[in-house]
């Protein structure tokens, strides 16, 4: 099963919020759920996650979706360096 990192909607009409989860692929917002990792909060600017579960996933497979790749990269929580070192598997054990 293929897993991806990737965004959720939540919230209501024009509020928008969004967990940051893991989930299979095919199924990524609307389907079940692996693990959440986190938030984010688009209109206050606000981001809260789990940096080493984010990394776990990387490590086992998970992909990062464009846009959780440009929330996390932003907001400084990981570099790209960082994700690409994992996404190799040099970063296992």
């Amino acid at each position: 099963m293929a897993t991806k990192i990737g965004l959720r909607r939540m919230g209501t009409k024009k509020v928008p919020f969004y967990r940051i989860v893991v989930a299979d692929s095919r199924s990524l917002s609307k389907g079940k759920l692996i693990d959440q990792l986190g938030w984010y909060d688009p209109r206050q600017k606000k981001v809260e996650v789990d940096k080493e579960k984010i990394l776990g996933w990387i490590s086992k497979g998970a992909e990062l979706t464009n846009s959780v790749k440009k929330v996390l990269v932003n907001f400084s929580i990981v570099s790209l360096h960082e994700i690409s070192y994992r996404q190799l598997g040099e970063g296992k054990g």
